[in-house]
This record gives C-alpha cells, structure tokens and sequence, in this order.
C-alpha cells in the first residue's frame, strides 16, 4: 500500500512562481523553434537550397538533445539558479552570434550552440516537481508545461512575422536580448535550494544510461514520446516549405498565423495534467496517440490549396500540437513518480531520447517532402503515431498500471526514496 498522503511542504512554490517559471520555460524553449518558420528566408538570403537552410532546424534540434544529455543532469549536482543563470547568458551569447553569421556554416554552428544551452525548461519542470506535493505535481508540470507550448508555437509566429517584415537576423537578436534579461530575473527569483547527489559529473552522466536500462518505465516513456515528437517536428519543418511553395505563395508570415492557432494546446496541458493525476498517464498517452493519428489524416486536406485547405492544416496542426504537449505530461508525470533522487536524470534520458526523435522527424520530414509532396508528411505523420500506439498496445500488461498519486514525502532537494507503489506497474 502506499504511504499515507503528507500535506505539501511549506516551500512549495507559489502560485506567482509558478506562472514565472512556466513564462521562463516558453522564453527559453522558444529558441529552439524560432528557426523553424525562417528557413525560406535564410535560403534566400545566403544563397543556399531550403532544404540546407533547414538543416539549421536539425542542428539547433540536434544540439539540444546533446545540451539535455550533457548538461540537465548537473541539475542534480549543481545549485539550480546558478546552472540557470549562467546557461541563459552563453544561449545570450550563442544567438547573437547567429544573428551576425556571414554563411550557413557559422550560422549551424551557433544555432546548435543555443540548442547546447538552452535547456533551462529540462531544469526547472523537474526542479518544481521537487518543490510539489505528489497530488498537485502533474498539475504544475502541466503549466510549466503550458508555458513552454506558448513558447513553442508562438515563436513561429514571433519569428514569422518579424523575419518577413526585417529579414531572418531580426528574431535573432531580439531572441538574444531576451535571454539576457531572463538571466537577470532568475538570479533574482529562483529560490535556494542544495544539490540532490554529490556524485562526479562521469557518474551523473552514466547513471542516465543505467536508468534507461533498469526502468521499463522510462523506456516506454521514451518510445512514446520519441515516435510521437517525431511526427510533430516532421510536420512543423515540412509546413513552411509547403505554405511558401507553389500551392499556396505564402509568406513565413502565415506559418506563424498556423502556429498563432496552434498556440491554443496550451490550455489543454494544465487538463492534462489534472487527468494524468486523476486516472494515471496511461490513460492520457492512449488518447493523445488516437489525436496524433486522426491529426495526421486531416493535415491531408491541406492539399485541397485555397481557404479550405488552409483551415484544415490550421485544425491538424491543433490538434497534433495538442497531442504531442499532453502526451508529454502524462510521460513525464509516470517518469517523475519512479526514483526522487533523480529526477534531472530521469528527465534528461527521457528528453535525450524525445529530440532525437525529434531531430530525426526534421530530417525525414524535409525528404518526405522532397519526395513525395505534402501527402508523404502527412503519411509519416500517420505512420510514427500509429507505431506508438502499437507499442502502446503491446506494453506488458501483467503488472498494476502506474497510480494516479504516488504520495511520497517531496522535499526541496528531492532526495526522497523510492516508494514499493511507485515502482509498481512497470513495463
């Protein structure tokens, strides 16, 4: 049985902190999406195809998978307002560089730099996590979570419209200056807190892999969400090749009109949240895969050119965008109920293994355009949903689901132990 519920901690965060962590969660993220709406007019201006001025989405993408596996675990080892801080002031400096690249080159190199640094959300959500009682953490991961959705879908809006009106550089530098005033912030507001662990950074970084292999759970978590991302990158990076193409000569403009419509996910992850909570993530995940499936099938009338086919890519890419967030509140509300002690770790493994998926579902989604037209993305689309949830249909039944609530002990540095019922229904 578990253990009885314990009432919150008195440092639990409040509610304003809340609202500013998730506010900093979509400024920081929104780095790595930004690009995603620009590539037609850095392909234009440096002279290069689009499908190699898409490449800087791949490498900002690529980078940060490798900032998530090489950096977020220090969350366990480091004060976490110092690691924050001082990451927002090197991506600072990593988008400025890019602001002023002379060559598609420089300018990969700097945006896979910024994708280096800017994981900060992967450090506070599990950091707040920490701070929360067991019956309210997937409801505040679920609006950190909401804030970094903003920051996700209307950063091609911010970069759209602003790259059309002065140039690619433009969203660059501003991106920059907002980096720089969020550090100011969150050496001012993060609270105190002490490391979890105090173990060498070697064994913080293998200790990740060993949670892959000794956690059935994370896997899974894992797969979902790495097929699922796939899907979704695939389709935000192929979708400002189509809208610009000859079907509908389009400005970047409207890309961030879609994403301005796709925006309203984020009210869905706190609903989210509160269900993973209420019925347990599996649950959720089965749903947010059924959306992604049906998402892919309704992007096809994109196809249909005219005002008809615009509503339905703005409808399919909703309804993806809300797949994809929900889904992975309810991953992350399964990954963080399973060891305390590690939930930088944890987190690390698991979005490691979600921007690979990601960067991977660029890559396919610019050479299924390439290749097959608009109705290839839409059919990757449909297949990379459809394998997660056959992986989801297969999982081992023969263990208890994962409990809604695992009420354990939550402290400030998260060094609480494992509880028998939150390492029950693994599979």
């Amino acid at each position: 049985m578990p253990d009885s519920p314990s009432p919150p901690p008195s440092s639990a965060p409040s509610r304003p902190l809340v609202l500013l962590l998730s506010i900093a969660c979509g400024i920081a993220v929104a780095n790595v999406y930004f690009p995603q709406a620009l590539s037609p007019l850095i392909a234009d201006d440096l002279h290069v195809s689009s499908s190699s001025a898409a490449l800087v989405v791949t490498c900002t993408q690529l980078g940060y998978a490798a900032g998530i596996f090489l950096v977020v675990p220090l969350g366990d080892r480091l004060r976490q307002r110092g690691l924050v801080t001082t990451l927002l002031l090197i991506t600072g400096s990593g988008l400025a560089l890019a602001a002023t690249a002379p060559s598609l080159p420089v300018l990969a190199i700097a945006c896979a730099l910024v994708g280096l640094t800017t994981v900060v959300p992967q450090i506070l959500i599990p950091m707040a996590a920490g701070l929360t009682d067991p019956r309210r953490r997937g409801a505040v991961t679920g609006t950190l979570l909401s804030g970094l959705i903003g920051g996700i879908l209307l950063a091609r809006t911010f970069s759209g419209t602003l790259g059309q009106w002065l140039g690619w550089r433009a969203p660059f530098l501003v991106a920059a200056a907002l980096a720089l005033a969020l550090a100011l912030v969150m050496a001012a507001a993060l609270p105190r807190t002490a490391p979890s662990t105090q173990e060498s950074y070697g064994k913080l970084l293998a200790s990740c892999v060993q949670l892959l292999r000794s956690e059935p759970l994370l896997r899974r978590s894992c797969q979902y969400q790495a097929l699922v991302f796939a899907a979704f990158s695939a389709a935000w990076t192929a979708l400002a090749l189509f809208v610009t193409g000859p079907r509908y000569h389009l400005g970047t403009q409207a890309v961030g009109v879609i994403a301005l419509v796709g925006a309203a996910s984020m009210f869905a992850t706190p609903v989210a949240g509160r269900r993973s909570d209420r019925d347990g993530p599996d649950a959720v995940s089965l749903v947010c895969m059924i959306a992604a499936i049906a998402a892919g099938v309704l992007l096809l009338t994109g196809s249909l050119g005219g005002v008809v086919g615009l509503v339905g890519l703005g409808a399919g890419m909703l309804l993806l965008d809300v797949a994809v967030q929900s889904g992975q509140v309810a991953n992350q509300a399964r990954i963080f109920a399973l060891r305390p002690e590690a939930r930088a770790r944890l987190n690390t493994a698991y979005m490691t293994c979600a921007f690979l998926g990601g960067s991977a579902g660029s890559w396919l989604g610019v050479r299924a355009y390439s290749a097959f037209g608009w109705n290839g993305v839409c059919a990757l689309i449909t297949i990379l949903a459809g394998l997660a949830l056959l992986r989801h249909a297969l999982r081992d039944r023969s263990t208890a689901p994962v409990a809604p609530v695992t009420p354990v002990a939550p402290s400030n540095v998260s060094t609480a132990t494992e509880t028998p019922a939150s390492r029950t229904g693994r599979s």
